[in-house]
């Protein structure tokens, strides 16, 4: 139930792909410790630069463009389209989703209880889903803790920005890892 390969919650740089969702600039002025998870988004698509994981990002239809903290850290990405709360309902997401032939999503963004939790509801049991408690949010924070609680009810895992980081990273002492300190500092 909670993983497609059997092999536990592990994840590795050649299984999983970031997904950035909503992280827009109508809707973060009104989520709940933005700046913090902004941060961590931040530092989340900054690592997967470093360590070659591939990024989609969305765009609800209506909420403006990705925040520009975000957009810096990602040139050339084109962010999806969407209409839908729930990403996989959208063509273009499934398309590059299963063109990066990876099978653990790592959700990041907002809301935490609407687009979030419906990707990782509706990701499961195709995909492994790990959703990064610290890198999401919604307008009000109980919100936040219902959508956690659900998620995790229905077999994803959580886990931290730090966590998965130094879960990928694997050791320390590596120029890969010296390269990503500033980020965990």
């Amino acid at each position: 139930m909670h993983s497609v390969h059997g092999g536990g919650g592990f994840i590795t740089r050649d299984n999983c792909l970031l997904v950035v969702i909503d992280v827009q600039e109508k809707l973060m002025p009104a989520i709940a410790g933005r700046e913090a998870v902004m941060a961590n988004i931040v530092r989340l698509a900054r690592f997967a630069g470093i360590v070659g994981i591939p990024v989609v990002v969305t765009e609800q239809e209506k909420l403006g463009l990705t925040v520009p903290e975000v957009r810096e850290c990602l040139p050339g990405e084109n962010p999806v389209k969407k209409v839908h709360f729930n990403c996989l309902s959208c063509h273009d997401f499934r398309d590059r989703v299963h063109g990066s032939g990876r099978k653990t999503l790592v959700l990041t963004g907002a809301e935490a209880h609407i687009c979030v939790a419906q990707t990782a509801l509706h990701a499961m049991p195709g995909y492994n889903v790990h959703v990064v408690a610290d890198a999401i949010s919604s307008r009000v924070p109980e919100n936040r803790e219902i959508a956690l609680k659900r998620m995790m009810q229905e077999g994803a895992l959580v886990t931290s920005t730090e966590m998965f980081i130094y879960e990928i990273l694997g050791r320390a002492g590596t120029d890969e890892f010296k390269a990503v300190l500033p980020l965990v500092k």
